[in-house]
């Protein structure tokens, strides 16, 4: 700030008659991020690739990745997870919002095989979630253990996003996911035309469960530790 000189001539000679005395002025402001230790780098596509990329197979037999299309796709399994390969169907169920709801798609359900720990059905737009086909001769994701609110890894082109089991889908079709999974991973969210017609890899943690189901935060939380488990980094 600009002052008159006089007052500043003023000031500045009771300054140097005045007794020394600490100083008023405020420290200089620490880095607004401090870390005690470094942040642990986020697990790459590229790793959790190679983790999957050959197959045992645990389904009894192979998937669609549309009604009219050929069986091909198998489930695969590790001791850690169970895996597969398809497409990417958007899932639009659940709670209805500005971009899933009866109007933006005819093939819309107001529920979800699992629920939010309000017990309110999962919300498609805000919550990235996958789908796995319910329980039949092809495979019982149950005895895998697989069950409502697993941690999913989720990769397509380089990218991944961690998600939840939140809904079933078709028993013989498989490559589904929700509308904020699509989103977050690059890939056009529309239920109508939307979705990719193949290369999404979906790993499943066996044994893992968030809680509360609905929480995206918790997903990614867990999801790093476990992919970190998964590809040998502890």
């Amino acid at each position: 700030m600009r002052v008159q000189f006089l007052a500043f001539a003023t000031a500045s000679v009771a300054a140097l008659l005045a007794p020394a005395t600490p100083s008023t002025a405020h420290p200089p402001e620490e880095p607004r991020y401090r870390h005690d230790r470094p942040t642990e780098e986020a697990v790459r596509a590229a790793d959790l690739l190679a983790k999957v990329r050959d197959c045992a197979p645990v389904s009894r037999g192979r998937y669609r990745t549309d009604a009219d299309r050929p069986a091909t796709i198998p489930v695969c399994g590790t001791e850690d997870a169970v895996f597969w390969t398809a497409d990417m169907d958007i899932d639009c169920d659940g709670r209805p919002g500005r971009r899933c709801n009866r109007r933006a798609d005819p093939y819309f359900a107001a529920s979800t095989a699992f629920q939010a720990s309000d017990g309110r059905h999962l919300n498609a737009e805000r919550l990235p979630y996958v789908v796995v086909p319910v329980p039949s001769r092809i495979w019982d994701y149950r005895e895998h253990g697989v069950r409502g609110g697993s941690v999913a890894a989720v990769i397509h082109r380089g990218r991944v996003q961690y998600a939840v089991v939140g809904d079933t889908g078709p028993r013989e079709v498989i490559g589904e996911a929700s509308y904020a999974a699509a989103q977050a991973l690059g890939i056009p969210s529309d239920p109508l035309v939307g979705g990719t017609d193949s290369s999404v890899t979906y790993i499943v943690f066996k044994g893992s469960r968030v809680s509360p189901l609905e929480s995206n935060a918790a997903a990614v939380a867990e999801g790093e530790r476990l992919a970190r488990r998964f590809v040998g980094g502890g």
